[in-house]
């Protein structure tokens, strides 16, 4: 078993959860905001990786002689927002 001491912000928020009958106890709140905490870092994990692998992927292009010229890239961008 753990002790936690909660910020009063944080005991007013479980107890307007509470409040909205969304849950029986405040078990319940902690145990969803985990959940969600849980998700929130694996999306955040897997972002990471698929961005890696974007870049990767870049800069394979890049040493292909694959790549856009920066002016270019900039000069299309400020096209775009006009």
């Amino acid at each position: 078993m753990m002790n936690i001491t909660l910020k009063s912000e944080q005991e007013q928020l479980i107890k307007e959860k509470l409040n909205s009958g969304k849950y029986a106890n405040a078990d319940e709140v902690i145990e969803q905001a985990l959940q969600l905490l849980e998700e929130r870092d694996r999306n955040y994990e897997r972002w990471v990786i698929e961005t890696r692998e974007k870049v990767a992927d870049g800069i394979a292009e890049l040493d292909r002689g694959e790549g856009i010229d920066g002016e270019i890239v900039i000069a299309n961008l400020r096209e775009k927002l006009k």
